[in-house]
């Protein structure tokens, strides 16, 4: 079993759990809502790795939390009023879902390959300065197993997650200890997606503008049921071997040398590799077949992060 370092709030706490998440490895982190499970958010398989360690039964999109306003327009697109909220409550207990920029990095899984990603700043200084310390987007749910109440003290973190992560890097209770509010957008309006540790009404005072408590089909959030990435050719699941005209997406080695469009989640039968693998093998079949045609999808174990590969496979597979 991995042992999970603690780590204390100091130079060397805060330099050892960049060195970690530079590595690719989970470390839970304190913010001013609740503690979160980071992964470095541009590293598919450490991203599939919070997945894996919470039991998440679906990726659904991530937060992603960087260190200032220019950190965040790296990677989203903010529409006017998303700059007035971000001049006001950042750092802060607020999540903004825009436009995810193509340059920005983000791995699929983060987004659950939609086109937006939600975005944060935190306040809490040991967050502040872990990533200024790590120089990149961390992408972080609550530090917990999936379904259970989210934690506000280190300690919380390590009773459910000792053993599943790196790290903890201690810094105490939260003092907001709700989740963030999550809005998105359609167009120029503000929509909420998630209430949290932000009234909604401190919201709509700055905005000068009710915000809308009805989400539309065009936001999405963590939180919310997602609505995954389909690619445009249909998926036909449980397959041996595609059929003529089909692509091909594998796993493990009885998949490798098939003739065609052909992708392997992880020849070796990696779950993890399949995972940070999914969403853009998707996309590379799509691109590869053109208009018409269909994905042949080889079985995933109903087992581990195979349960929530086969949700998401089973989702983009349902008539539309």
């Amino acid at each position: 079993m991995l042992e999970t370092e603690i780590l204390a709030p100091d130079v060397a706490g805060v330099a050892r759990a960049a060195v970690l998440l530079a590595a690719g490895e989970l470390v839970a982190f304190p913010t001013e809502t609740v503690y979160g499970l980071g992964a470095d958010a541009r590293d598919g398989r450490a991203v599939a790795g919070i997945f894996a360690a919470k039991g998440r039964p679906r990726f659904n999109p991530l937060i992603v939390h960087v260190a200032d306003v220019t950190a965040a327009e790296r990677l989203i697109e903010l529409p006017e009023p998303g700059r007035w909220l971000a001049a006001r409550f950042w750092p802060g207990p607020l999540t903004l879902v825009a436009p995810m920029r193509a340059d920005s990095g983000i791995a699929d899984l983060v987004t659950a390959g939609l086109p937006t990603v939600a975005v944060r700043v935190p306040a809490h200084p040991l967050a502040q300065k872990l990533l200024a310390a790590f120089g990149g987007p961390v992408a972080a749910p609550s530090a917990n197993p999936s379904g259970q109440v989210s934690p506000t003290r280190a300690e919380h973190v390590i009773e459910a997650l000792a053993g599943r992560i790196a790290a903890v890097l201690d810094g105490g209770a939260c003092p907001v200890g709700l989740e963030s509010t999550i809005i998105g957008f359609d167009g120029e309006r503000a929509v909420l997606l998630r209430p949290g540790g932000l009234a909604v009404e401190t919201v709509e005072a700055v905005l000068d503008a009710q915000v809308s408590r009805e989400p539309g089909g065009t936001v999405t959030a963590p939180g919310q049921l997602a609505s995954h990435y389909a690619p445009g050719a249909g998926l036909r699941l449980g397959a041996n071997r595609p059929g003529p005209g089909e692509a091909w997406l594998g796993f493990g080695p009885d998949s490798e040398g098939i003739a065609g469009p052909a992708l392997n989640l992880s020849p070796s039968g990696d779950l993890t590799e399949a995972a940070a693998n999914l969403f853009a093998h998707l996309r590379a079949l799509d691109t590869m077949l053109g208009e018409g045609g269909a994905i042949a999808v080889a079985p995933v174990p109903e087992q581990g992060l195979g349960l929530a590969i086969n949700d998401r496979l089973t989702r983009a597979a349902a008539p539309r």
